[in-house]
């Protein structure tokens, strides 16, 4: 155990920047490199870009996070030695954490595994794509999937999306489908955007911030200093989470000197639903709202379709069925319905801890439908703001990295790029999955990312992967994939982080706004970027057999040129790098009540409420990160925030310990109908909801089920069913 500290930020993030600072050679080496002018490589707020690094889309100076320094000091660090390869298997990668991969050092140079080896070989650049280029000319297009992280640009995610396709599959997909699709699909269906429908100023001008399912503290903490200003300026949050944070109890923001002197109180009211109880809590606050005669009647007459059925079916859920499946007490429910109704700006908030449920677009849906019934859409200073995770997630989107193409950019592609596309349907990410596992597909393409660690039932994920003939990673450093995932033939191909790039490129932050990074210099030799590693396999096997001209899409002016033309809002891009003026994504930003919907309203979804899952001497586990990591990255194993010293542990309430006849840091065996563990550690934790657990992701990944939200196809990652007992 380390000491758990009693609030988020202060001196303890001060020293870890000193830390990573010196671990990338130098405070000044680090300064450097976090004010060069290149968006942020870890969350979506969206830092960075022409404003240079540490600025926000506000302009507001300075904003330092420990996610940004310790991506930022990953690819600063070293390369892999030569012998490393030498030395250690993949049998012996394996046994390695994920902290020690990511730490083994930068990827300089193309890799191979052929079937029957168990040692990954040096080859060159022209050998490694060569094998690329052969594998895809063998098989036929449908037996092949592409896989986009966040990491990437705008213009390598259109680029390797637009091959895709023209080579002949819409098997095209994103990390999103393990996060944030339930936010898109959700959003989409209430507004026609599925995206922010507010900027970042709104959010500090708003007198009411719910935060529901998220740890914006660990995650997001650039956020933290909006919340702050929101505080400042008389203004509520209320945080909603089966684990009190500490960041979102008080938090000392170094940026700010009463703040780290002093503290920032963050949350004035905090909510413990049980995991699950989501919909059940939305239903309540919006049943109370009505009772009270709080609603916007004229709003949700005039704006908004589907009111009168949506309202009778809020009425006909009883009290008991909604304190029964959230598991809170009423007044709980009426205190937070009582602040929505005295609050005139609202800001719903929320992550992955709504989306990460078989109902997590209709748990989505409920908060649109609270935010409509108040008026808060539509309007300045008040909406709906998914916290989406990585810097590009929502750009990659964006540009046509999903299996199936919006209408309007289909027919922009084909008429402005002179080109034929498929109309078969693609297959999302779980899909692809599966469709491994059976043999049905051959080729796999990672464009950054850790698809092995990102997925559900990791045992299963492993087999799909490895039964593949082909798997291609693009990639920085070395992840769980590269040892765990590993098809008849594993090809890794390293790739320039953001700030190497020779030119510049785009990224876009989750408030629609597109951000230009200028790169900078390479700090290694070997390294390639991703544009043209794309390009090259394209130009290899599509050849002259499209009117695309590869050799001039290696310059991202001319990418940017074709985004501009082919995804709507997006016409700004074409001239970003000369004009330097970074945008806002047009008709996503809503401050007015008129939708992106067939009707120009609004929708309201009705929605019956899931029961709670888990029986006598079960809990419901939620997986989430620790404090010292991004995604599936692990830049340290401590989880500073809340106390924890590793990352083999299980945190439950003492109740539970002393219920489950356990004692506390007992070694213990823990199982789902999907998978066990064993060998990890039961801490007691007084901050998790007794009936519930926490595990990290993606440790835990093994008892997770396949088990996705029908509309998204998101996995619950959130609400598995567990049993703990000892180990023998």
């Amino acid at each position: 155990m380390v000491r758990k500290p009693k609030a988020g930020g202060g001196w303890q993030a001060v020293r870890y920047t000193f830390k990573k600072a010196r671990e990338a050679g130098g405070l000044r080496r680090m300064w450097k490199a976090m004010r060069s002018r290149n968006a942020c490589k870890t969350c979506a707020v969206g830092m960075g870009g022409q404003r240079g690094g540490m600025v926000n889309e506000s302009g507001h100076f300075p904003e330092v996070c420990k996610k940004s320094l310790q991506a930022m000091a990953a690819d600063m660090q070293g390369a892999v030695p030569d012998s490393f390869f030498e030395t250690y298997s993949i049998s012996q990668l394996r046994k390695f954490t994920p902290y020690q991969l990511e730490h083994a050092g930068r990827l300089t140079q193309p890799l191979v595994s052929a079937k029957g080896e168990d040692y990954y070989r040096v080859v060159s650049w022209t050998e490694a794509l060569e094998l690329v280029s052969r594998r895809l000319l063998q098989i036929s297009a449908d037996e092949s999937f592409f896989y986009f992280s966040g990491r990437s640009s705008n213009e390598a995610g259109f680029l390797l999306q637009l091959f895709a396709r023209l080579y002949g599959t819409n098997n095209v997909n994103n990390c999103s489908y393990y996060c944030h699709q339930a936010s898109g699909v959700g959003l989409t269906s209430a507004v026609g955007s599925g995206t922010a429908t507010v900027v970042l100023e709104d959010v500090e001008h708003a007198d009411l911030v719910f935060v529901i399912g998220g740890n914006p503290p660990s995650n997001h903490p650039r956020l933290m200093t909006s919340l702050m200003r929101v505080k400042r300026s008389g203004g509520k949050v209320i945080a909603v989470n089966p684990v009190i944070e500490t960041g979102l109890v008080r938090f000392k923001i170094p940026s700010n000197v009463r703040s780290m002197l002093f503290g920032t109180t963050i949350a004035d009211m905090y909510v413990q639903p049980h995991i699950g109880g989501d919909l059940a809590m939305l239903t309540g606050i919006a049943k109370h709202v009505d009772e009270i005669g709080m609603q916007d009647e004229s709003f949700l007459t005039e704006s908004c379709d589907g009111y009168q059925e949506w309202i009778s079916h809020v009425r006909g859920i009883s009290w008991n069925e909604i304190v029964q499946k959230s598991c809170l007490e009423k007044s709980e429910i009426v205190e937070m319905a009582e602040a929505y109704s005295r609050a005139e700006n609202v800001i719903f908030c929320w992550t992955m801890g709504i989306t990460h449920h078989q109902h997590g677009v209709e748990n989505v849906q409920a908060i649109a439908n609270l935010a409509m019934m108040r008026g808060m859409l539509g309007k300045p200073h008040a909406g709906l703001l998914p916290i989406r995770g990585h810097s590009n997630v929502q750009g990659i989107g964006s540009v046509g990295v999903t299996p199936k193409l919006k209408d309007a950019i289909f027919s922009a592609l084909e008429n402005e790029l002179n080109v034929s596309l498929p109309t078969s349907v693609g297959k999302d990410t779980l899909a692809c999955m599966e469709a491994a596992h059976e043999g049905l597909l051959k080729f796999g393409f990672c464009l950054g990312g850790n698809l092995y660690g990102s997925n559900p039932d990791s045992v299963f994920a492993a087999e799909s992967l490895s039964r593949l003939e082909s798997l291609v990673y693009l990639s920085t450093t070395l992840n769980t994939g590269h040892a765990h995932a590993v098809a008849d033939e594993t090809i890794i191909l390293p790739v320039l982080a953001r700030d190497e790039e020779p030119e510049p490129t785009t990224q876009e932050s989750m408030f629609n706004f597109v951000r230009l990074s200028d790169g900078g210099p390479a700090r290694h030799e070997g390294p390639r970027r991703e544009v043209d590693v794309i390009t090259d396999i394209a130009h290899e096997v599509l050849g002259d057999s499209t009117p695309i001209d590869w050799q001039e899409m290696k310059n991202c002016s001319t990418v940017r040129s074709a985004i501009a033309r082919v995804i709507p809002g997006w016409d700004k891009i074409k001239d970003i790098d000369q004009t330097k003026e970074e945008f806002q994504i047009g008709g996503r930003t809503f401050h007015k009540p008129e939708f992106n919907t067939p009707t120009g309203n609004a929708q309201l979804h009705k929605h019956d409420l899931p029961p709670l899952k888990g029986g006598e001497g079960e809990l419901r586990l939620m997986t989430v990160r620790s404090e010292g990591q991004f995604n599936t990255v692990v830049y340290e194993e401590e989880d500073i925030y809340r106390g924890q010293d590793r990352r083999d542990v299980v945190l439950i309430h003492p109740e539970d310990v002393a219920n489950l006849g356990l004692q506390n840091d007992q070694q213990v065996v823990i199982s789902s109908d999907t998978g066990e563990i064993t060998g990890f550690r039961v801490r007691a934790y007084e901050d998790i909801r007794a009936g519930n657990a926490l595990m990290y992701y993606p440790e835990a990944n093994v008892l997770v089920s396949r088990r996705a939200d029908p509309s998204s196809k998101t996995p619950a990652f959130k609400g598995e069913v567990i049993r703990i007992s000892p180990e023998e």
